[in-house]
């Protein structure tokens, strides 16, 4: 077993060196996206917090979910974060498997460029959403009689900048349509289901998203309307954006590899390199004989370009 990880470290080491160089030369290339992505994110939780200082509580409204689905209680409402932090958590170590896997099928940094996309375009359709008409929240802390109910107004500018994090962005009340956890979780369902490998995860990231979104109902956390209009305006937001970007390259065959192609007298290290970054792994006797013909042709192309050289003179 020592002997086993002895041998593999070493390669594993030089594997996660070889994406990392890859990664960070994407990322140098894409980083204004990425970092425009992530402020959104930020204006996101501002608006959020903003929607809440015009929060007025009131009755609970009659919900479907709320007669169909028992209510688990504000003891229990941990359960329905729970399973998000799952999913969430889950995805993230996912997107960063091609730094340790042979298969791979994507690079890290184009996959998140295409995310944070997707999240945008989403939040952004939600704050409008969210602002345009405030519904009294229905869960524990929004209710009538809630200590965070109803906020005070601001002191500074500085007290709603910072947005109270995280027991503003956790205890918000008035954000409602449409629900931020699910959108969170069907982008990543859907981005596995077009760039994962596994059908049974596939499925089973469905089936988690299905139950997600009845643990929210249950949880009182939001309405059944939040649940259902993230359903199909995220799915319809991923396929229309989805249409507009660029299609990123397959890396399961081993074919268009991003690693630039540097001449060097050691054939045999760059061959191996390319082949690592693709997740691809070669035969030592098939590349050994494919660069003796190599060799033998290029020796054969020399001759007979010495050749016509002498009888053009």
């Amino acid at each position: 077993m020592t002997l086993y990880i002895g041998r593999e470290a070493p390669k594993l080491w030089r594997k996660i060196c070889m994406e990392t160089f890859v990664e960070l030369q994407l990322f140098m290339e894409k980083w204004k996206l990425l970092l425009a992505g992530l402020i959104f994110q930020y204006i996101h939780g501002l608006a959020a917090r903003g929607v809440h200082y015009l929060h007025r509580p009131g009755p609970t409204l009659q919900d479907a979910g709320y007669m169909i689905l028992p209510e688990l209680g504000k003891e229990r409402g941990y359960v329905s974060e729970s399973l998000f932090t799952f999913i969430f958590l889950s995805f993230i170590l996912w997107t960063f498997h091609p730094f340790v896997y042979h298969s791979k099928r994507f690079y890290t940094v184009l996959l998140w460029r295409r995310i944070l996309s997707f999240l945008v375009a989403s939040q952004a359709l939600r704050i409008i959403t969210f602002y345009s008409t405030q519904l009294p929240g229905p869960n524990y802390h929004c209710r009538e009689g809630g200590e965070l109910a109803i906020l005070p107004p601001p002191e500074s500018v500085t007290e709603v900048l910072l947005i109270n994090f995280p027991h503003g962005v956790i205890y918000g009340c008035g954000d409602l349509i449409f629900s931020s956890h699910m959108i969170f979780t069907l982008v990543f369902v859907l981005t596995y289901h077009k760039y994962g490998t596994k059908r049974f995860i596939k499925l089973l990231a469905w089936v988690l998203a299905i139950i997600q979104s009845l643990l929210i109902v249950a949880s009182r956390k939001h309405y059944t309307v939040d649940v259902v209009v993230a359903w199909y305006t995220v799915n319809l937001v991923v396929f229309f954006v989805d249409k507009k970007l660029p299609e990123m390259p397959d890396r399961s065959n081993g074919s268009q590899p991003l690693l630039p192609y540097v001449k060097d007298k050691d054939e045999k290290s760059r061959e191996d390199n390319h082949k690592l970054l693709n997740g691809n792994s070669v035969d030592t006797a098939d590349w050994r004989q494919r660069l003796q013909v190599n060799g033998k042709h290029g020796e054969d192309g020399n001759h007979i370009h010495s050749e016509s050289a002498a009888n053009g003179a």
